[in-house]
């Protein structure tokens, strides 16, 4: 799942401008302090600027991923390259203007222009843009092939083997399978990273992971605080949960496979990086107290068409008093996988024009997580379409997790009783199967809490030089075994690159906004439900079909990046500060039966 800002393909209008060459004199930076008049001709010019690359480079971003050649990776790199050379004179530039008595939106946008990497040589920038493309064709092409004659097998089906199968061994096959194919791209991502943090330190920055905290609206020390205080809140939760996975995986697989203390093994929670474990719900599921009910079997019985889908999402939102989607989003989006050639079937969000060109990318199947995703992936479009009068640099959301966060919190209110209204659901839902519902969504939103926090964190100490190339792979499993108390199913490579086999790490993904987003989405439903007028339990709430619900949601996503993000998350629930405490209540009736089944199922281990 991710946000991406990306315009539609002219394909020969990209391969005219690349002819002419990539390499080209950056232009000389004005010196001296600026003054006011200056500052605002100065914005003007380089927001006309950035909507007219970003429209160029979005085209050929969505080409390269729709269709996967060296060909699109080189238009993407020169694109990319042109967006950075960009980026960074303007950044370098609007340094003449700190210390100047601006007007608020004035003074934001200069800050928000230093918030970037600059590559001055027109080489490095070239291999910068190159290598980010190259990594992004690279994960889109992988294959597992095995070598005893079976097909090859891209991510998709690997994925559907570690969701549905229950033989560790064939889990562990698909599994390293996968984690095999990172490696022949990990000297190309060190490179990056190199090249990174030499754009990062040219404009003031530590490094990256350094430059990627600065963005919100604080330090680089105070967020990563910030990260650990909100992690410490939730994590009795987590370990509740985890221990409960534990003595059920060690009743299905048995204890010589599952072992009583220690991490568990990766391959076993149904997902291929163990961030979400409701694949393995069927093995978790409550003996009572569970509904029988299956949303996947459901949406596959009636052949429900990718399109419908979508659809099923696009009207939760006009339920809510937003737009209807333009007529051109079913029209460019591409919503499943094509038979004749390999795409980035990775789910995302793209916006093209800045205005009405929204789309979304996926390779849609008839199932309950991707129904969940798709509201996701429109949470993105919807904040698009809501910010679209907004000048350019106050076009995305007021930080990176509130951009994750929105399509989720509406994701939180599929609950039965929406289900039932939108005719997915024919019987009364089952007022005992609430512990099954909440333990079903602990096992995607919960699960996931350690993993959101520890992929930027492993990559803060990578860019830092904290952890060298050598040592990715231990400090990959250390932390994972730290935070999320799951290990290596087997030994590590000689020159590993597990990190790599995740997405966000091998496109260059900032990852702590999904973290972010994981508290903020239930910070932004407790308010939105007290908006609606629901009084009832946190987790049956659905603001479905509630206008002042959405009217008050949507008068934060306008806004866009305009003001700091806690004005923007006090416009939507009167609270300034992300909090876990909304994360607690909703779970709260599950933490407490996750508390009284481990005690019965420990006394049972002995």
């Amino acid at each position: 799942m991710n946000k991406t800002i990306l315009k539609k393909p002219m394909v020969l209008a990209l391969g005219l401008a690349l002819a002419a060459g990539f390499a080209h004199a950056a232009p000389a930076v004005k010196k001296g302090k600026g003054t006011p008049a200056e500052a605002k001709k100065f914005i003007a010019q380089t927001e006309e600027k950035f909507d007219k690359l970003g429209n160029d480079a979005n085209k050929a971003a969505w080409v390269a991923q729709n269709f996967i050649t060296d060909d699109t990776e080189a238009l993407t790199a020169y694109f990319g390259e042109q967006q950075l050379d960009a980026a960074g004179q303007a950044a370098l530039e609007s340094r003449r203007f700190n210390g100047v008595k601006l007007a608020d939106d004035e003074a934001r946008k200069i800050k928000l222009l230093q918030l970037t990497l600059m590559l001055p040589d027109p080489k490095e920038r070239q291999a910068y843009a190159d290598a980010n493309a190259k990594l992004n064709g690279a994960y889109g092409k992988a294959k597992y092939c095995p070598t005893d004659g079976r097909q090859c097998m891209a991510l998709g089906e690997l994925e559907k083997t570690l969701a549905t199968s229950r033989d560790p061994k064939v889990l562990l096959d698909a599994w390293n399978g996968w984690h095999m194919q990172s490696p022949s791209y990990k000297k190309l991502y060190t490179d990056y990273v190199e090249l990174s943090n030499k754009g990062a330190r040219e404009m003031g920055y530590a490094d990256t992971g350094a430059l990627w905290r600065s963005g919100y609206d604080m330090t680089p020390d105070q967020f990563s605080a910030e990260m650990e205080r909100t992690w410490q809140q939730v994590k009795p939760l987590y370990d509740a949960l985890h221990t409960y996975a534990r003595y059920k995986l060690r009743e299905t697989y048995g204890p010589d496979v599952v072992p009583l203390t220690g991490p568990i093994p990766a391959h076993l929670f149904g997902n291929m990086w163990s961030q979400s474990w409701e694949n393995i719900y069927p093995l978790l599921m409550p003996a009572t107290g569970a509904s029988k009910f299956d949303l996947s079997n459901v949406l596959e019985e009636r052949k429900t068409s990718a399109k419908e889908m979508v659809q099923y999402g696009e009207r939760f939102y006009t339920s809510l008093g937003m737009p209807k989607l333009p007529e051109t989003f079913y029209q460019r989006s591409l919503l499943e996988k094509p038979r004749d050639r390999d795409v980035v079937c990775h789910a995302s969000a793209w916006q093209l024009d800045g205005k009405d060109d929204v789309r979304i990318k996926m390779c849609i199947r008839p199932t309950e997580e991707e129904f969940a995703v798709i509201h996701h992936e429109l949470g993105h479009i919807y904040y698009d379409l809501a910010y679209k009068n907004q000048s350019n640099l106050f076009r995305t959301g007021a930080n990176d997790g509130f951009h994750e966060a929105i399509g989720d919190t509406i994701a939180l209110s599929i609950t039965p009783s929406y289900l039932k209204k939108v005719g997915l659901m024919n019987e009364n839902p089952d007022p005992n199967a609430d512990i099954g519902v909440l333990l079903k969504r602990a096992l995607a939103k919960v699960a996931f809490l350690p993993f959101g926090y520890s992929v930027d964190k492993w990559r803060w100490d990578v860019y830092s030089g904290k952890t060298k190339p050598a040592d990715y792979d231990k400090s990959w499993w250390q932390l994972r075994e730290q935070y999320m108390g799951v290990k290596r199913p087997l030994p590590m490579l000689p020159d590993g690159f597990d990190a790599g086999a995740k997405y966000h790490v091998a496109a260059d993904v900032p990852y702590a906004r999904y973290f972010l987003a994981h508290l903020l989405q239930f910070q932004f439903h407790r308010a939105l439900c007290k908006e609606a007028g629901y009084t009832g339990p946190l987790h049956q709430c659905s603001i479905y079909g509630s206008e002042k619900a959405g009217k008050k949601l949507w008068s934060m996503l306008e806004m866009g990046t305009s003001k700091p993000w806690p004005e923007a998350m006090k416009a939507a629930t009167g609270e300034e500060r992300i909090d876990g405490q909304a994360l607690l209540d909703y779970f709260a009736p599950l933490k407490v039966w996750l508390d009284e089944q481990n005690r019965q199922l420990a006394a049972k281990a002995k």
